[in-house]
């Protein structure tokens, strides 16, 4: 770990030897992570308070969820929106996506109007996009030519959208225009080929910071706003998919693994790949807008 923000050492709070844990987002009023493993096909609630783990299997690849404003979770299927309900475990279909087949839902967040922004995953070089779900039940394609669209999230003003493609070893920025709902004026803010790993999904602090996990690469690394690496927190694991602020005053960063695709051998090197860790920082996260359904 590297920077000025006196960040513990990462903590695992969870065994849950996820094959692809990710998405994770804390849920406020439940005061509990919520967080997907992708295939496994389930949803996860996950009480810091209690150390218990909640799970529904909802019947399909699991891209990620979102906590609604109705008590329901909204999650990204394979190929569809949909609300579970968590009391049930039922789920209510909201919109189908016309993605190609062969592609996946993958990472997505709300913004502060309760639009739900989210992309998929191609196996093909440029054929995945960046989607928005409106309140209205509406969905617009916003981005094309992406191979994974991954990591996404706002500035602490809401003035720049982040957005992540993976195999591109790059984190993209946009101006957000939040009456419109619309991206513009995309620039590279961090360029990280050559290095280690990939980028996946991210976290923004509320000092502009954007936390983003190294997929291969061990790690979470803290950028400024003008793409420079202030701090990073190294893992016992290789395959960090995504982060989280949650708990007490939002100063709690929650990183999920993976163990897909590893080797025996590489498991026993890396045990706790797939579980769920901690990491208490020295700066809070920016609070969490939930969906909101259509009427």
């Amino acid at each position: 770990m590297s920077g000025g923000m006196g960040i513990a050492k990462p903590e695992r709070i969870l065994r849950s030897r996820a094959r692809l844990g990710e998405g994770p987002v804390w849920d406020a009023a439940t005061a509990a992570l919520l967080w997907v493993d992708v295939f496994d096909q389930s949803v996860h609630r996950f009480d810091p308070a209690t150390g218990h783990d909640e799970m529904w299997e909802v019947g399909g690849l699991c891209g990620c969820v979102w906590p609604a404003a109705d008590g329901r979770l909204l999650v990204a299927l394979r190929s569809r929106l949909a609300l579970l309900d968590p009391r049930t475990g039922g789920l209510e279909p909201l919109a189908d996506v016309p993605e190609p087949p062969e592609n996946r839902l993958n990472d997505g967040a709300c913004d502060a109007r309760g639009r739900f922004w989210f992309g998929s995953f191609s196996p093909s070089e440029g054929g995945a996009s960046l989607w928005r779900f409106d309140r209205d039940g509406g969905l617009r394609r916003m981005e094309t030519g992406l191979t994974i669209s991954n990591g996404l999230g706002w500035s602490p003003d809401g003035g720049t959208f982040y957005l992540t493609d993976s195999p591109a070893q790059t984190i993209h920025a946009y101006d957000f225009d939040a009456e419109a709902g619309r991206i513009s004026n995309r620039r590279t803010f961090v360029d990280l080929r050559g290095e280690d790993g990939f980028p996946d999904g991210l976290a923004v602090d509320a000092e502009g910071g954007v936390w983003s996990a190294r997929f291969a690469g061990g790690a979470v690394v803290r950028y400024d706003e003008r793409g420079r690496e202030t701090d990073r927190i190294s893992l016992p694991v290789p395959r960090a998919t995504s982060c989280a602020f949650g708990g007490a005053g939002l100063r709690d960063l929650y990183i999920t693994t993976a163990s897909v695709g590893m080797m025996e051998e590489e498991i026993e090197d890396a045990i706790e790949s797939g579980d769920l860790f901690r990491v208490r920082t020295g700066v809070a996260g920016l609070p969490v807008h939930p969906f909101v359904p259509p009427s």
